[in-house]
């Protein structure tokens, strides 16, 4: 298991970081877009079982099950537990780390202070409906007839599930209408695959696995994550949770995650609404993000919260 961990101060609390994917790492984001989380946390950017540094060709596919995953990162933690001694630390979940760790969160609550899902998954393939219907009216308002065409070639339907064509389109749609992995990057090679290449911090062999992992993992989970409905089984929690959510995110569709954050009972919930964001609120705006952190999840309230669950709260409405 491979991971980088960073912190001017080993006594600060531990936050352990799932990434997204399956099988995308995501310690490469912290060259062009640092989060200054290290200042204030022992940060873990663990690389997942079949994932950057974690990826072997000797990972024995049967052992790449959901149930393994979770057990992996509680293992993760009671070693990061010792390690730092801390009776518990923070979890953090981007996408696909969204969904393995509000799974972790409800099997293992006595281990975390708190739960944060970034771009919280809530019923995937829903989303992924709803994604191409708001790119085909994007792409129609705007007149690129070439972009409608390809997209009303790629369907997606609840019934059905994501045609090969939507899967080989969907990024590259997103991220030109700026509701990709951020608001601002209008292309997965020039915003993921090229900074990726620049980090140090890896070997060469590690950047090449980074690819060889993300390929290798997806197809074990994507399906069943696909089709899983989380607010429709996994409501009751024992821990505080937090979701770090973007108004422009269509990855994790940001309407999907409210209403399941409406569903969560839990001793302290908070939900927070980042309106410069699309799917990487940690990144595209750190300084929130970390006040967030510090003044409600690290302290178990949610006052900074834009919505908490409380009697009388009004939905607001996400353009």
């Amino acid at each position: 298991q491979g991971m980088f961990i960073q912190s001017a101060d080993p006594a600060n609390p531990v936050l352990l970081f799932l990434h997204g994917g399956p099988g995308m790492v995501e310690f490469f984001m912290e060259q062009d877009y640092p989060t200054g989380l290290e200042r204030h946390f022992t940060m873990v950017w663990w690389e997942q079982r079949g994932a950057g540094m974690s990826f072997s060709s000797d990972v024995p596919p049967e052992t790449m099950t959901m149930d393994r995953m979770i057990a992996d990162t509680i293992e993760v933690a009671d070693y990061l537990r010792a390690r730092f001694g801390q009776e518990k630390i923070v979890l953090l979940g981007h996408s696909w780390g969204a969904y393995l760790g509000i799974e972790v969160a409800a099997a293992a609550p006595d281990r975390f202070r708190a739960y944060v899902g970034m771009a919280q998954i809530a019923h995937q393939l829903r989303s992924e409906v709803m994604a191409r219907d708001y790119l085909l009216e994007t792409y129609r308002a705007r007149g690129d007839d070439a972009m409608v065409r390809r997209l009303e070639a790629a369907p997606v339907t609840m019934e059905e599930g994501t045609s090969p064509a939507w899967m080989r389109l969907r990024d590259r749609a997103m991220h030109q209408a700026g509701v990709g992995h951020m608001h601002d990057m209008d292309s997965v090679i020039t915003g993921i695959f090229l900074p990726m290449w620049r980090v140090r911090a890896y070997t060469l062999v590690e950047k090449i696995n980074i690819w060889r992992g993300k390929i290798w993992s997806r197809p074990f989970f994507w399906d069943d994550l696909l089709r899983d409905d989380l607010s429709a089984r996994l409501t009751e929690f024992e821990l505080p949770v937090y979701f770090l959510t973007g108004r422009h995110d269509y990855t994790a569709n940001a309407e999907l995650t409210r209403a399941y954050f409406e569903r969560i009972e839990a001793p302290v919930k908070g939900f927070y609404l980042f309106d410069n964001s699309a799917h990487s609120p940690l990144f595209e705006e750190p300084e929130r993000a970390t006040r967030i952190l510090l003044h409600d999840v690290l302290q178990g309230r949610n006052a900074l919260a834009d919505a908490k669950g409380t009697a009388g709260q009004n939905p607001f409405e996400i353009e």
